[in-house]
């Protein structure tokens, strides 16, 4: 094996593909990566055997061949360099990184030890703007669970219906669904619904988050496989992504949704997070607070107390207010969250009474809802 490559470039893939490599003892190949150069084409490969990645580069190639390395040395090797292009060069199992008048030797393992990716070919797909599907990913993956009784609740539930896509995380206390569209037509047979690992979602917010380009998602009963091609000024750069998914049914989270309220109040986002952020003081390892809202004089009184310290009471103005009275205990720490992931600062509270499931949404984006759950009291 023998190319020559752009060191910015081998360094963009192999900083990526590091952070997938397998962190366990009991098999080490995992914590490595594969170089493999073939037809003036770099790829580098890296797996945990959940999530893997296969980043294709244009290089010179001038002999064929693969080799597997350390992938903390290797990329920490490549990222303190200072030159612009690399000669990397196998001989038996020793790779030279030859960077103009320097030389370093790493040693290979067998490349055919390393384990190999299952790649979807074909099948149903769906294409969408890679920063759009992050950012709604980054909004509710949060919100998921950690649970080792329902494991289909510790990721995130993508549902895709033709051009409409959902993006639902829950932990059974909470839940987040936020509306997309895909980018141009896709070639799905049915409806899908995949539930992404909670590592999986980050992996791809981390690979694709940045980019303001169309993907293509290729699905199966239980793997995806994200596919991104930049042939932009030449670059002829390819990043497939690839994923188990959740084996399990998510929750019909459609039945918690409320479809009336009996009371629902408007107010700025700011002013809420004014009052919630000092009531967490008191609110205790529960995290407790009380909410209660006077319709007549369209104000929201919010309370904390801890009994071995002191407690805390504020009161805010509210935009709107309909419907009844009411005084609900909620979360904090869940109700904070749910207002930092809105957008716009005018936000609704449609409640469904004192103990039943209370929907948060925000006036200038209906494509995102947050319901959390109150405490009940006893």
């Amino acid at each position: 094996m023998k190319f020559k490559i752009l060191r910015e470039k081998i360094k963009q893939a192999v900083s990526v593909a590091e952070k997938i490599t397998g962190k366990d003892t009991s098999l080490a190949i995992l914590g490595n990566i594969m170089l493999k150069a073939e037809d003036n084409r770099l790829s580098v490969i890296a797996t945990n055997l959940e999530t893997g990645i296969i980043w294709d580069l244009l290089a010179k190639t001038e002999t064929a061949g693969s080799a597997v390395l350390s992938a903390g040395i290797f990329s920490g090797l490549i990222s303190s360099l200072p030159g612009s292009t690399l000669l990397i060069d196998k001989k038996n199992d020793t790779i030279s990184v030859i960077d103009g008048k320097t030389k370093s030797n790493l040693i290979s393992l067998p490349p055919e030890e390393f384990p190999t990716l299952p790649v979807i070919d074909g099948g149903d797909y769906f294409t969408v703007r890679a920063d759009v599907f992050c950012r709604a990913l980054a909004q509710v993956a949060g919100f998921s669970g950690t649970s080792s009784v329902k494991p289909e609740i510790n990721g995130v539930c993508v549902v895709i219906n033709g051009d409409n896509i959902k993006i639902v995380a829950t932990d059974s206390f909470r839940l987040g669904e936020k509306k997309i569209s895909a980018a141009g037509k896709g070639g799905l047979s049915k409806e899908y619904s995949i539930i992404l690992p909670a590592r999986a979602v980050r992996e791809i917010m981390m690979v694709f988050g940045g980019i303001q380009k169309n993907i293509i998602i290729y699905l199966s009963d239980n793997q995806i496989m994200v596919d991104f091609s930049d042939d932009e000024g030449g670059d002829r750069s390819r990043i497939r992504f690839t994923s188990r998914l959740i084996d399990g049914e998510f929750p019909d989270y459609q039945a918690i949704i409320p479809d009336s309220h009996s009371a629902q109040i408007g107010f700025l986002k700011k002013e809420i997070l004014f009052q919630l952020k000092p009531a967490q003081i008191f609110s205790g390892k529960n995290s407790e607070i009380t909410v209660d809202v006077s319709v007549k004089d369209k104000t929201a009184k919010i309370a904390s107390r801890a009994a071995e310290f002191g407690g805390y009471e504020g009161e805010m103005e509210l935009i709107t207010a309909d419907g009844k009275d009411l005084s609900i205990v909620f979360n904090n720490r869940f109700l904070i969250d749910g207002l930092s992931a809105i957008t716009g600062d005018e936000c609704f509270f449609e409640f469904s009474g004192d103990d039943g499931p209370a929907l948060l949404r925000t006036k200038n984006d209906d494509d995102f809802i947050y319901i959390i759950m109150p405490i009940k009291k006893y």
